[in-house]
């Protein structure tokens, strides 16, 4: 074969390998086409329209008036939507510590295969399909002292003399919220620390049986280490989900005994649709979303740096 003829059947090699390139990309355009429009309409277009309500005092009809960054500051100077950041912070830290106590228990009697384990599994599972606000409806009707199951069950076992709704205190109410919420998602971490533990390898149970290793220090120096990422990925459903607890507020405690059960989400709605203050609500919510977007990459460096 001549040169010229060699050169010629390289270029056309080449502008093949760069048409099927171009076809590659433009087949997994269109099959990305139907994800990105998704989220460009469901997630990106109201994002960008929040941040504009927010710079603006936009009330529910009139006219809006721009008023820059005032709402954030009047948000950041706010005692009810700091109280409200507080009142989730904590409920958050609870829910999420006891969620990983009872889910980390289920996990441990249903990570072997016995008899009947998998009919277990699902009754723990059954719960996270139960939709928030099914789910509140239903222990609202439990917590009822009128029939409910759990002001008669506490009375029949001589734990309270005259028992009452749990919502009319402060700690009763978070404490209830708590039980249900905790019935609702620990089979879902459930879940996913079974799949964090069935990952790790039975060898290394095995090696450290053998060098004699209690259950309490394999657990901490080789289920807890080999599960980091699982548990990463628990924690941060976990605390992005308390952070942007609604339902169960508006339908058990309606932000009260007074205002002291109020989440920032609540907050948020009462303040767009009470009190009609798009824009101030919209600044809310988008101080919201920076809070989660920074305790997640917080989370996720914590994660990358002890895995090198």
């Amino acid at each position: 074969m001549s040169l010229p003829t060699a050169r010629g059947a390289a270029q056309r090699a080449a502008k093949e390998r760069t048409a099927r390139q171009r076809r590659a990309a433009a087949t997994g355009a269109l099959m990305v086409a139907p994800s990105t429009l998704v989220i460009a309409v469901f997630f990106l277009a109201p994002l960008v329209l929040t941040v504009w309500m927010s710079l603006h005092d936009w009330p529910l009809f009139g006219e809006q008036t721009f008023t820059g960054l005032d709402n954030y500051k009047d948000a950041l100077t706010d005692a009810e939507v700091w109280h409200a950041l507080g009142f989730t912070t904590l409920y958050t830290v609870i829910t999420t510590i006891v969620i990983f106590a009872v889910a980390f228990g289920l996990a441990f009697l249903v990570r072997s295969e016995r008899p009947g384990v998998g009919l277990f599994r699902t009754a723990m599972f059954l719960p996270v399909v139960v939709g928030m606000a099914a789910s509140a409806l239903l222990w609202s009707a439990l917590y009822s002292p009128q029939g409910g199951t759990i002001p008669q069950l506490l009375s029949d076992l001589h734990l309270v003399t005259d028992p009452g709704s749990p919502f009319t205190a402060y700690w009763p109410a978070l404490f209830a919220v708590v039980v249900m919420v905790v019935w609702k998602t620990a089979g879902l971490t459930m879940v996913l620390l079974v799949v964090g533990m069935q990952s790790i390898p039975a060898e290394v149970y095995e090696a450290a049986a053998l060098d004699g290793a209690g259950k309490v220090a394999v657990f901490r120096r080789i289920t807890l280490p080999l599960m980091r990422r699982t548990l990463a990925l628990a924690v941060v459903l976990s605390v992005t989900g308390s952070y942007l607890a609604f339902d169960q507020f508006y339908i058990l405690t309606h932000g009260g005994p007074g205002l002291s059960t109020m989440t920032v989400v609540s907050t948020i709605y009462r303040t767009a649709f009470v009190s009609y203050r798009l824009g101030y609500a919209a600044a809310i919510a988008v101080l919201l979303l920076v809070l989660l977007a920074v305790l997640n990459t917080v989370q996720l460096r914590v994660l990358r740096r002890e895995g090198r």
